[in-house]
């Protein structure tokens, strides 16, 4: 295999990822309070902006297989442009129908996006910068998700709903053609991969890369970091806040509403994980242990959600970054773990399994948090996700001690 910079395909593969969430990121933040100018009704905004998580179910497995079978250069960059193109049908249409096939081809576009774009990251890593290399990754995806929602709602108030959503296409286009001029294919680049930890002694010995309960616990922490964050997290906060602190809080001087809190809340999160995911894939490079980091990574979360819990101003404004932190970890380690662990010849299928099961955990999430909402109260709800960090915590810390003895 010849000799390359990693940068070469992360720079790419990033940029695109990045700049392909400006229009559904823009699309979550101003359908809601835009439905007349997209022509259609306060009813169907909750299907809109669901629908392209449930298609993935269907969609995920089939763009793995894909990935492990044909071009990836190729799959990556057509799912960019297909992204470009849905994003264009949002600002040129009006009405349910348009959005609504609009946002299936978001489905499609990211299914995509993000297997081909982890495969790829994947296949110019090794064992030693498999973390590093993820979590720039992973950092690119907050960052667009981030800033496609501040870029979407300033160029909404500014020039319009159609007109900010043909800017989020452009920009969506622009990375297609990035990537279609700078990133080579990287089927061949794929670096041989062994898992090795550091046992009792200090001694290095190999690990069984295709062992299925090694796969079956990173989708786990994957799975149960989805149902928690955006699944049950996102969609309460706003609830949340408005039961412990009303309406309006004076904060320095000034009052602020409960949706002014709740974005700034959630703006803090995505700001906090953006970091927490770049420091988790460092530091597992640099213990040469990944069952360690994501133990380790769960311990704000679990204390974060025990200041929700408590349900102070203090304890909200700690327990809120924590959790963060535990998020941003979760991402990026436990795809990371793929690739110590699984197979490389079906690294995208597995990748497939790994996000189904996340757009799975996700979509139920707010659905099963209103559910338990009339059994118990959201403090109460949030100590139960501290409980399900905790059951995760506790079959790491298992492996961990398994491995060592």
């Amino acid at each position: 295999m010849k000799s390359f910079s990693p940068w070469r395909i992360l720079l790419p593969v990033a940029i695109g990822t990045c700049l392909s969430l400006v229009g559904d990121s823009s699309l979550y933040a101003v359908l809601p309070t835009h439905t007349q100018a997209a022509g259609v009704s306060v009813v169907s905004v909750g299907i809109l902006l669901s629908v392209n998580r449930f298609v993935r179910l269907f969609l995920n497995s089939p763009a793995g297989f894909a990935y492990d079978r044909y071009s990836r250069r190729a799959l990556f960059i057509s799912a960019l442009f297909i992204g470009a193109l849905s994003t264009a049908i949002y600002g040129l249409t009006r009405g349910f129908w348009p959005l609504l096939f609009g946002r299936l081809l978001w489905g499609l576009a990211w299914s995509g996006i993000w297997v081909g774009g982890n495969s790829m990251v994947l296949d110019i890593s090794d064992d030693e910068s498999r973390g590093r290399w993820m979590g720039i990754y992973q950092f690119s995806f907050f960052l667009g998700a981030a800033g496609g929602a501040i870029i979407g709602g300033a160029l909404t108030d500014r020039l319009g709903f159609h007109q900010a959503l043909l800017v989020g296409a452009v920009l969506t286009f622009l990375g297609a053609v990035i990537a279609l001029i700078f990133l080579p294919e990287t089927r061949k680049m794929k670096r041989e991969t062994t898992e090795i930890d550091t046992d009792s002694s200090g001694d290095s010995h190999i690990k069984n890369q295709s062992d299925t309960s090694y796969f079956a616990l990173a989708t786990a922490l994957f799975g149960v970091n989805r149902l928690v964050i955006p699944g049950i997290l996102s969609s309460t906060l706003g609830i949340f806040l408005l039961q412990q602190v009303g309406e309006q809080t004076p904060i320095a001087g000034r009052s602020f509403g409960v949706a002014t809190l709740t974005g700034l809340a959630l703006g803090l999160s995505t700001l906090t994980a953006m970091v927490s995911t770049l420091l988790a894939g460092w530091i597992s490079d640099q213990i040469r242990d990944r069952w360690r980091s994501a133990a380790g990574g769960l311990v704000p979360g679990i204390f974060g959600f025990v200041c929700l819990f408590l349900g102070l101003p203090a304890t909200i404004i700690l327990g809120i970054p924590l959790v963060a932190m535990t998020s941003g970890s979760n991402q990026a380690l436990s795809t990371v773990l793929i690739g110590d662990f699984g197979n490389r010849r079906r690294q995208g299928r597995q990748l497939g399994l790994l996000f189904t099961v996340g757009d799975l955990m996700s979509a139920i999430g707010p659905p099963l948090a209103y559910a338990l909402m009339n059994l118990m109260e959201i403090n109460a709800l949030y100590l139960l996700c501290a409980g399900f960090f905790c059951v995760v915590f506790l079959v790491i810390l298992g492996r961990i001690i398994k491995g060592y003895t």
